[in-house]
C-alpha cells in the first residue's frame, strides 16, 4: 500500500487517528520499534549507508519512503536509482528542490516538476510522489536581508507547487516554521487555488543553537521575536534548548490539529529522535517511553 492511501484511509475515518512519519539525514540513525506512517532517508545512500537503507526499506512495512533530492539527472540514472528501492518494495519517494542546475548540455531535469512528469510517464502510478511545500515560499523567493517573501514571490511559489501536485505529486510535506499560523494560512492558501492533496506539516524541534542556527539560514526561517528571545536565552545550555524545543514544537502540533483537518506530522529529526518522541508523547500519541519503543501508538481526539 502506497503512503498516499494510509493517508486518504485515516482522513476518511472518524476515528481522530493522528499519524506521524520522520526523517532523517542519514540512514544508519534509522529505528523500527516506533510505529511510524513512514520514515525518509536520502536516495541514493552513500556505499556506506547502501545496505542499512535498503535494509529498513525492506524490513520495515511503515516505513518505505526514499527521499530524492538530486541535480543535472538524466533519465537513465533516474531509472537506474529507481531499481533499487523498487526491488526493495519501496513505493514512495519525496522530491525535493525548487529550482536545480540544468543539466550538461540542456538534457535531463533542470527542477522538480520534470522529474515528477518524468516518473510518472515513466512508472505509472507505482511510486506515491510527495513534494515539498514552502509555508514561507521557496528561499529563492525571499530577497537577501528580508524576513519574509515579497507576495508576488510568494503566490508564484504557490502557483510552481500546483504545478508539481497537477503533474502527478500525491501529497506534499512543508519545510519546517515555527509559527503555527503561518502553516495555517498556507493550507488555506492552497485551498484557494485548487491543490486538494494532503498537506503534512513539517516540525523541527529545536535540539541544538547549532543546528537551530543552520537550519534557519539555510532555509530562511522567519524566526518570531519570542522565539528567538528564548533560544538566545537558552544558549550554551543544550538540555535546556531541547527542553524548549519539544515545548514549542509540541504548542505547534496542538494549534495545527485543533485548528485544521491535518491528521499526520511530519519530524525532521536532525537524526535524534528523542524530541520527536518527546513532541509525541506530549500530544498522547505514544503513551509512554516503553510503549514507544514496543510500537504501541494511541490515536488521539482533537
Amino acid at each position: 500500500m502506497k503512503i498516499i492511501e494510509k493517508i486518504e484511509k485515516i482522513q476518511a475515518s472518524d476515528e481522530g487517528k493522528v499519524v506521524f512519519s520522520f526523517e532523517y539525514f542519514t540512514p544508519n540513525y534509522l529505528r523500527t520499534g516506533t510505529r511510524r506512517l513512514f520514515v525518509l532517508a536520502p536516495w541514493p545512500p552513500s556505499a556506506a549507508h547502501g545496505p542499512v537503507l535498503r535494509h529498513h526499506l525492506a524490513a520495515a512495512d511503515p516505513s518505505r519512503h526514499a527521499r530524492r533530492a538530486r541535480r543535472r539527472m538524466q533519465g537513465e540514472l533516474v531509472d537506474t536509482m529507481n531499481a533499487p528501492p523498487r526491488g526493495a518494495g519501496c513505493r514512495g519517494m519525496r522530491i525535493d528542490h525548487r529550482a536545480w542546475t540544468p543539466a550538461r548540455g540542456g538534457e535531463g531535469f533542470s527542477s522538480g516538476l520534470d522529474l515528477v512528469k518524468y516518473i510518472r510517464k515513466k512508472h505509472g502510478d507505482y511510486f506515491g510522489i510527495c513534494v515539498a511545500g514552502y509555508p514561507e515560499a521557496h528561499p529563492s523567493q525571499i530577497p537577501d536581508g528580508a524576513e519574509v517573501a515579497t507576495e508576488e514571490g510568494y503566490a508564484a511559489d504557490l502557483d510552481y507547487l500546483k504545478k508539481k501536485v497537477d503533474a502527478g505529486a500525491d501529497f506534499i510535506i512543508t519545510q519546517l516554521f515555527f509559527d503555527a499560523q503561518v502553516f495555517i494560512k498556507f493550507v488555506k492558501d492552497c485551498r484557494r487555488i485548487g491543490i486538494r492533496c494532503p498537506i503534512i506539516p513539517g516540525i523541527l524541534p529545536i535540539t541544538t543553537y547549532r543546528n537551530f542556527k543552520f537550519m534557519t539560514e539555510t532555509c530562511k526561517t522567519k524566526v518570531p521575536k519570542e522565539v528567538r528571545a528564548a533560544v538566545d536565552a537558552a544558549k550554551g545550555d543544550d538540555k535546556k534548548l531541547a527542553e524548549y524545543g519539544v515545548e514549542l514544537a509540541t504548542k505547534i502540533c496542538r494549534e495545527i490539529l485543533k485548528e485544521t483537518g491535518v491528521r499526520a506530522l511530519h519530524f525532521y529529526t536532525m537524526n535524534k529522535e528523542a524530541p520527536a518522541l518527546g513532541v509525541l508523547r506530549n500530544l498522547g500519541l505514544v503513551a509512554a517511553p516503553a510503549a514507544a519503543e514496543n510500537g504501541k501508538v494511541a490515536a488521539v481526539k482533537m
